[in-house]
């Protein structure tokens, strides 16, 4: 006798097939016996940052970004750099990754040391504190899946194909996510991460003060936005650290404004300008723009496939006692 199989119970089976081995290694509760404190742990310190630096969070979420655009989500973009090897961290692009992100995750390995030592790996520290900084700045609630291990090696070389510049082109933005197997809906929606943070001065100023010989201001801001952003940055040449919000609207929770400002002319870097003006991206900022529920379901979604993203499990990486440096190297 034949046993039939009904069709959800064969959706299940073919999603988990589906699934690539080192992916389906991990689970919600991986570390339910080994770390029970761990989400009381991860809560408590970054609701602590959060309160004390709200910035936290938008650094955080880049940090994360960065870290899994390069080579999956393994915690490599945390190595500093040793005698023989220049690490991700260095990598020009990644110099102004925020300290408080990177200390938050110092800060609940510490914690998380001492609670439960050498069971944690940093690269699931990062995605939950990315997790819970964007809930508390009034994003989506999403699931992340436990049982990463980190990297073993992190190179400087690695960084500058992977992660898009403030003036990379639409095309070249669209062609560097389908090659990590992301559809142009999920890029869009993962620049929505822009609707809270901040972009320095210099990352844009050729689009106020030098744009064209006959045309010095990018004519796709609105006049006004352009006009306070040359107050703001005047003097960005002499201080490296001005900036600006990228949403200046709403710059501190996590919306849809985002994609309101692109439609605005206030999209403040190229980049952002170019989900508007490109045809295969600009229908979903016309989306996002319109509707909160499918930018916030979306950007789950995609955010859930981006912590998966090349990740390692078993003997493809380790645990580390400290995010900043390879076991190898600590004494």
């Amino acid at each position: 006798m034949v046993a039939m199989v009904s069709p959800s119970s064969l959706f299940l089976i073919l999603l988990f097939l589906s699934i690539p081995f080192s992916e389906s290694n991990l689970t919600t509760d991986y570390y339910k016996n080994s770390c029970p404190h761990l989400e009381n742990i991860i809560r408590e310190t970054v609701t602590s940052k959060y309160i004390s630096v709200p910035a936290a969070a938008a650094g955080t979420l880049r940090l994360f970004f960065h870290d899994c655009m390069v080579g999956g989500c393994d915690a490599s973009v945390l190595i500093s750099s040793n005698p023989f090897t220049k690490a991700e961290r260095d990598a020009d692009i990644n110099l102004a990754l925020p300290g408080d992100a990177f200390d938050v995750i110092v800060l609940a390995k510490t914690a998380l040391e001492l609670s439960c030592p050498g069971i944690v790996s940093c690269a699931d520290i990062l995605a939950l504190a990315t997790r819970n900084f964007v809930s508390m700045a009034g994003g989506p609630v999403y699931t992340v899946m436990l049982g990463r291990k980190d990297s073993l090696e992190s190179n400087i070389s690695s960084v500058e194909a992977n992660i898009p510049r403030a003036n990379t082109t639409m095309d070249e933005i669209i062609r560097m996510f389908e090659s990590k197997n992301f559809t142009v809906g999920e890029m869009v929606a993962l620049s929505g991460a822009h609707t809270i943070g901040f972009s320095h001065c210099k990352e844009f100023a050729y689009r106020l003060f030098g744009y064209s010989r006959s045309t010095p201001t990018d004519p796709s801001y609105h006049p006004k936005f352009s006009a306070a952003l040359k107050t703001l940055c005047a003097n960005y040449k002499n201080d490296s650290d001005m900036a600006a919000f990228n949403d200046p609207m709403t710059p501190s929770k996590f919306d849809n404004m985002y994609y309101q400002n692109l439609k605005r002319g206030m999209g403040l870097l190229e980049s952002d300008n170019g989900l508007l003006r490109h045809p295969r991206t600009n229908h979903f900022v016309d989306l996002y723009a319109f509707n909160q529920t499918a930018f916030s379901n979306d950007f789950a979604r995609a955010i859930e496939k981006l912590s998966l993203s090349g990740i390692k499990t078993g003997n493809q990486g380790e645990v580390r006692r400290k995010c900043d440096a390879f076991n190898t190297f600590q004494t």
